[in-house]
């Protein structure tokens, strides 16, 4: 029984990791996209700024999935 229950939390972790990373994902293009058409003389700068929130975001899920394949350390 536990074995199982483990193995469903941890499912349910990386699930609601990526449904949160996609979450952020979202949010940072919307805003991205908002602010380059409220300043498209910046939009360079926005871009380099997205670009790497975008991968900190995405960066949670790879934390998720090691945690739930390999577990805590100890």
């Amino acid at each position: 029984m536990t074995p199982l229950l483990a193995e469903i939390s941890g499912n349910l972790h990386v699930g609601l990791a990526a449904f949160a990373a996609a979450l952020g994902v979202a949010f940072i293009g919307g805003k991205a996209s908002e602010a380059v058409g409220r300043n498209p003389g910046a939009a360079t700068k926005i871009l380099v700024q997205s670009i790497l929130a975008i991968a900190f975001a995405e960066g949670i899920v790879f934390f998720a999935i090691f945690l739930a394949t390999k577990g805590w350390p100890g």
